[in-house]
């Protein structure tokens, strides 16, 4: 993307080749980071992304594939956007996948963003910050939570039914070799306890998580509001007598482009910058800035590289700078659990791969930090 921040992004069209040379890009990426030793890549689920931002349909699918690549890398998706699938059929394919990779896998939901989606795909989901908006929200959010509701009960019960406002399984009166159906059997479920990884930002949102019993991901919030969304996942644990310790249960995730001077991040990281909020600004993903003299922004603000670098909500800049913005987090949190995002737009495949260097190699050490991958589970790829 060599005109990163300088088109309209629904103005550019990528063609299919482009698309599978990202693929390509994404297998190169999967290979450096087990090497180096990430614990886990993350791949996000987007649909008709003409645009060529985020080009994968199935996160699950695609991250089995990584796991025959790699050897000890977990792939996981942020997130699977559970609407836009037949719950019993995204439970049936995490758990295939898992088993297939020896528990490598891990799982991400949530309730998508975009309009294109959502409609194109049988659901709703919200728009903009007006009455109608708000009205699809509702649906989305009750479509998401009574699948999430079926997937767990499906994994955990040899046999299962589940009666909602949106979904009944088994329907009513199923004929079945002259009797009915009473009860249903996921074929296959998981080996392992899996743990569900679910993003945080809507008051709803940061209440339901919790006690869903689902392991938090925040991003693109500033530190008041962080802080009180982090605390407050720690508080509804206690009050439900599941405490958790400091940084336990909750991810944030940085996006981060970092150089040897400041000057020689902005090169690319500015425009990359400039493009990634020009296109995610009219869904409303950075309200969460703040003015200058601390009042909210408005719904659909687009800020500037210099906000994200003062308010520490996005890094564009030097290693030192790098360590200076991932330390205030790690005190302010206690952070234990970090998820960068490196893909700006208009890095290329060889300069994405330094990122992922001068994270573990030279950003992670002078903060007094090291990659640490957690052991995997002790199960048996099929092979």
């Amino acid at each position: 993307m060599p005109d990163a921040g300088q088109v309209a992004p629904t103005d550019r069209r990528y063609g299919n080749t482009d698309v599978i040379e990202c693929y390509r890009n994404l297998l190169a990426w999967s290979r450096t980071m087990d090497s180096l030793g990430y614990d886990t890549m993350w791949l996000t689920e987007h649909h008709f992304q003409y645009e060529g931002y985020e080009v994968l349909p199935n996160l699950i699918q695609f991250g089995q594939h990584l796991a025959t690549q790699t050897k000890e890398l977990r792939l996981g998706q942020m997130f699977n956007v559970v609407p836009q699938w037949h719950p019993l059929r995204l439970a049936e394919d995490f758990a295939i996948a898992d088993i297939i990779t020896g528990g490598r896998m891990e799982f991400g939901v949530g309730r998508g963003t975009v309009p294109r989606e959502a409609w194109s795909l049988g659901t709703v989901v919200a728009s903009g910050d007006n009455e109608m908006s708000a009205e699809h929200d509702r649906q989305n959010r009750e479509i998401f939570e009574e699948a999430l509701e079926v997937i767990k009960l499906a994994w955990a019960n040899e046999r299962f039914s589940y009666r909602g406002k949106q979904f009944v399984f088994p329907p009513d009166e199923i004929p079945d070799r002259g009797s009915y159906v009473d009860d249903l059997t996921l074929i296959p479920r998981p080996e392992r306890h899996v743990d569900v990884y679910q993003p945080v930002t809507s008051p709803e949102t940061i209440e339901y998580v919790p006690r869903a019993g689902h392991k938090a991901v925040y991003w693109l919030q500033n530190a008041d509001s962080q802080k009180q969304k982090w605390d407050r996942y720690a508080e509804i644990r206690d009050e439900m007598g599941k405490p958790v310790g400091p940084g336990e249960d909750r991810c944030l995730v940085m996006n981060i482009h970092v150089g040897k001077t400041r000057e020689q991040a902005m090169v690319k990281g500015r425009p990359g910058h400039v493009e990634f909020c020009n296109f995610l600004s009219p869904y409303g993903r950075f309200s969460s800035y703040r003015n200058p003299d601390g009042s909210k922004v408005a719904f659909n603000h687009n800020p500037t590289v210099e906000e994200s670098n003062e308010q520490k909500i996005q890094i564009v800049g030097s290693i030192d700078d790098a360590v200076d913005t991932l330390g205030f987090w790690r005190d302010l949190l206690d952070l234990k659990h970090i998820c960068f995002f490196f893909d700006f737009p208009g890095v290329t495949r060889e300069e994405m791969t330094e990122q992922m260097h001068l994270v573990a190699e030279e950003v992670l050490p002078r903060l007094g930090e090291k990659m640490e991958r957690r052991p995997l589970p002790s199960l048996s790829p099929l092979v």
